[in-house]
């Protein structure tokens, strides 16, 4: 037993009324004892579990993240756009935001996108492979592989140690904040962050963590199955952080009569590269890609206005790459 993580226990689970939050520095100190090993596993279960059940604060996510960032397997300096993080642990719609990245990609925006493996994530590795999005998985690799524009970086060779606490789900049963803080990693500074969310709780959540890890930009919505995909057949509406600035956008739906499907069966990824490609058309998942896309360039600042993002967008689509001949 370690007394000192006691504490750290004793702080969150004493109750409604002796019970409290931990500050940013305390969440730091603790989440990195946990990921040095210095906290026994039934002390890491309770304080995992107890800050499920209590729900954790925008303070502790901060500081488990600065820990988890101290302890990244790949340290590297990296020219970066765009962090886009990608912790859905399973798709009831094919991952079109996949194409979104690569459209920005193609046009001059540095991004790394980063996420777990495992069983409930093949739909998005295979996704990466029809598109022919490269995966690094050290740092020599990834400086290469995003001069391409586009990189996805596992978890598990980014943070070994926050994989480790990720495949905690089976013994719990539950997800833990382990997930939430993922996704607020931002492993290499980009200075602006896409983030989508599937509770609607957790957007102020998230807009929160920015803000105490300094994010400069950063837009976080209710995306499509947990992802930073948007849904072109209703508003949306997105919370905004800009160089400490909060503010709200709400983005006008941007096709009518034709359903964007909520569950997709079989899912199919040749449809991406078969959308991209042009041999297959359909026009709310198409919307879907440039909706996405034209968030991402707003938020860069790209262009000023949505209005002007999206028909950047449109125009960008026309005039992609078509893939490689696969072998």
């Amino acid at each position: 037993m370690n007394a000192q993580f006691t504490e750290f226990v004793r702080a969150v689970a004493r109750g409604r009324r002796l019970g409290r939050s931990l500050d940013i520095g305390e969440a730091e100190q603790a989440m990195g004892m946990i990921m040095d090993g210095e906290a026994t596993p039934e002390q890491v279960g309770a304080f995992l579990m107890v800050l499920r059940y209590r729900v954790e604060t925008s303070k502790e996510i901060a500081g488990f993240v600065r820990a988890a960032r101290k302890r990244m397997a790949i340290q590297t300096l990296l020219d970066v756009d765009l962090d886009w993080p990608s912790y859905a642990d399973h798709h009831r719609q094919l991952p079109w935001f996949v194409l979104a990245a690569r459209l920005l990609a193609e046009n001059g925006v540095r991004i790394v996108m980063h996420g777990i493996e495992g069983a409930g994530t093949a739909t998005t590795r295979a996704a990466l492979r029809a598109m022919d999005v490269p995966v690094a998985r050290d740092g020599e690799v990834l400086r290469k592989a995003l001069d391409r524009g586009l990189v996805y970086v596992p978890l598990e060779d980014l943070c070994p140690l926050m994989q480790r606490l990720f495949d905690l789900k089976r013994l719990f049963g539950l997800r833990s904040c382990v997930h939430t803080m993922a996704r607020e990693l931002n492993p290499f500074g980009a200075p602006a962050q896409i983030q989508g969310v599937f509770h609607p709780d957790y957007l102020e959540l998230h807009r929160g963590i920015q803000r105490w890890l300094d994010q400069p930009a950063a837009i976080t919505f209710k995306g499509g199955g947990g992802e930073g995909q948007r849904n072109p057949c209703k508003p949306c509406d997105v919370r905004v952080l800009r160089h400490g600035e909060s503010f709200d956008e709400s983005w006008s739906s941007l096709t009518e009569g034709e359903g964007y499907p909520w569950r997709e069966e079989p899912l199919d990824v040749r449809r991406l590269r078969a959308l991209w490609q042009g041999e297959w058309s359909a026009e709310a998942p198409r919307r879907a890609v440039t909706g996405t896309a034209a968030m991402c360039l707003w938020l860069t600042r790209r262009v000023a206005t949505p209005a002007a993002a999206e028909s950047m967008a449109e125009a960008m689509w026309l005039k992609r790459a078509p893939l490689a001949v696969a072998a």
